[in-house]
């Protein structure tokens, strides 16, 4: 809609009636890749998620800011929620997007879950829930990584490490690893991966000939079944 670069150095406000229907762990991901856009922050109004969440998570005071009743802003979009479908980000950009009906036959080597973009509880639940009681496909690496210590323990105690096990996925204590080709789950050349990390450039996860694919929790897990790109109703 707006590319990797139409929110280069502004501020990205997300409101609307949608809002209700997100929980943090979504807001969290959607500021999380305004960057990505070239944005200088995003930023959601203030609500009572929000003010739950904070008092259940910082000791501190905190103050609540709002933008202008007069702000004027450089471009609105309107989205409808309704219609959206599952997305994926082709190789080399994170705006070279398809839905997940135009994806085509795109077999893969790995699938990352996780990291700072898709770690989050409610990201390990929509994966588990598709991985529970079914196999990765042979010759596939998934790799999962919960975001943080708290979540890695969280999802333990909730038996979500137990499932990803058990379908053939290893799971690393939290880390960047893999999203920008430090260790662990580098590609080879001509490999591909299904991530739900933030940035898929030439040579981000390994090999310069390598791809990377985005994909949310559910895409990732799907693909993880099946052994190519595809969507959680092709495995449920």
């Amino acid at each position: 809609m707006i590319g990797v670069d139409g929110a280069l150095y502004k501020s990205m406000e997300f409101v609307g009636d949608g809002l209700k229907y997100l929980s943090m762990d979504d807001r969290f991901t959607i500021a999380n890749m305004a960057i990505e856009a070239g944005g200088k922050n995003g930023i959601f109004p203030v609500d009572d998620l929000t003010r739950e969440y904070m008092k259940k998570h910082s000791k501190r005071p905190f103050t609540e800011y709002e933008a202008d009743s007069d702000a004027e802003y450089d471009e609105e979009y309107t989205i409808d929620l309704s219609t959206l479908k599952s997305t994926v980000s082709f190789p080399h950009l994170p705006d070279n997007t398809r839905t997940i009906d135009e994806v085509g036959d795109v077999k893969i080597d790995q699938v990352v879950i996780g990291s700072c973009t898709n770690g989050r509880m409610d990201d390990l639940r929509i994966a588990a829930k598709i991985l529970e009681g079914k196999k990765v496909a042979d010759g596939i690496r998934v790799i999962v990584i919960p975001a943080t210590q708290k979540i890695y323990l969280q999802a333990m105690e909730e038996g979500l490490l137990k499932t990803f096990i058990e379908a053939g996925a290893i799971v690393s204590t939290p880390t960047c690893g893999p999203c920008l080709g430090g260790y662990m789950g580098v590609l080879a050349e001509g490999e591909r991966c299904v991530s739900t990390t933030n940035r898929n450039f030439v040579g981000r996860m390994g090999h310069v000939d390598s791809e990377v694919y985005l994909a949310s929790p559910a895409v990732a897990a799907a693909s993880a079944i099946t052994g190519k790109i595809s969507g959680p109703k092709d495995v449920m």
